[in-house]
């Protein structure tokens, strides 16, 4: 961070054009989250009567660290775990090592990118199968191959997670469990539930609803909510075309992208300037502070001659319409 502050007249210290700019934009005011939907569903009896399907005793995650980069950035697995004697144990997997693509018998290579796409690889492949992995080792391609053998109980529960978008949609989601995924034909962490829902939320007009299964977005499966959340954040995309399971009946909707509105917050008279500048932050003033600027991702202020500033920000509330 670089900064320099100077006084006009008084002996002043270092500030910004006005204290307290917010960095980040308010709550949504009008989210609707039911109450019975903030709970883990209870299904774990369904879950054991779904098909075993084929084990490989490995474990992916996703290799990147924040949120911020799995919405940017695409996915890359790594190895989270490799069960003590098992078909991936033989083939020589380790943890750390990076699993690019699988290829099932003389098929052809499929990218992985997310976790729900192994697992649905494993649920789809009978026993028995050869499974080739390109595989990345600190910086070095090889292959290893595993051959499948028959799962004889139900994989482990995954807790699922929530994530809120507040900017161009007011919605909430949560991962689906693995009945709401294998039900909506994904492999277990696929898929995204809505169980939030600002009032004036676009999707609303578009007929989506609370518990309806997000399935796909322009016609590219959801591996994990934050595939949606990716398309959601573009800003060529003003909306998506989005397909859905509601009631075990799958369908589509267009739905619209909007944005926050803004409002005026306050009118002040600065009594001196600063130059700031810092991540997520810009502060500028000119001409000896006959004009200056400041900005984040929130929030905005303009200041003139010293005597005149105005600003605004975020609202907590969506714009009506796309």
């Amino acid at each position: 961070m670089l900064r320099l502050s100077l006084p006009l007249s008084l002996a002043l210290s270092a500030c910004s054009l006005a204290p307290g700019m917010p960095d980040e934009p308010p709550a949504l005011r009008d989210m609707e989250e039911p109450l019975d939907l903030r709970g883990e569903p209870d299904d774990e009896a369904a879950r054991r009567a779904l098909p075993l399907g084929s084990f490989s005793g490995l474990y992916l995650k996703d290799s990147r660290d924040t949120l911020a980069a799995r919405l940017d950035d695409d996915g890359v697995l790594e190895v989270e775990r490799v069960v003590e004697n098992s078909p991936a144990a033989a083939a020589g997997l380790r943890l750390g090592d990076l699993v690019l693509e699988a290829t099932v018998g003389d098929g052809a290579p499929v990218e992985l990118r997310r976790p729900s796409q192994w697992r649905e690889l494993e649920l789809a492949t009978k026993p028995g199968a050869v499974v080739t992995l390109l595989v990345d080792r600190a910086g070095r391609e090889a292959e290893a191959t595993l051959t499948l053998a028959a799962r004889v109980a139900p994989a482990e529960r995954v807790a699922s997670e929530r994530y809120r978008e507040e900017q161009r949609v007011g919605v909430v989601l949560r991962t689906a469990t693995e009945v709401e995924a294998r039900g909506a034909g994904l492999g277990p962490g696929g898929g995204a539930v809505i169980v939030g829902l600002s009032a004036r939320s676009p999707w609303r007009d578009a007929g989506l609803r609370f518990e309806d299964v997000l399935v796909a977005v322009d016609e590219q499966a959801i591996a994990h909510p934050q595939d949606l959340l990716a398309a959601i954040r573009d800003p060529e995309r003003d909306e998506l075309t989005l397909a859905f399971v509601r009631d075990g009946r799958r369908a589509t909707a267009t739905a619209a992208l909007t944005s926050r509105e803004h409002e005026f917050s306050e009118i002040y008279v600065p009594l001196l300037y600063s130059y700031e500048y810092e991540r997520g932050h810009t502060e500028w003033t000119l001409l000896t502070g006959l004009l200056g600027y400041e900005s984040t991702a929130a929030a905005w202020r303009f200041q003139l001659l010293w005597l005149i500033g105005f600003g605004g920000g975020d609202a907590d509330t969506l714009l009506e319409g796309s």
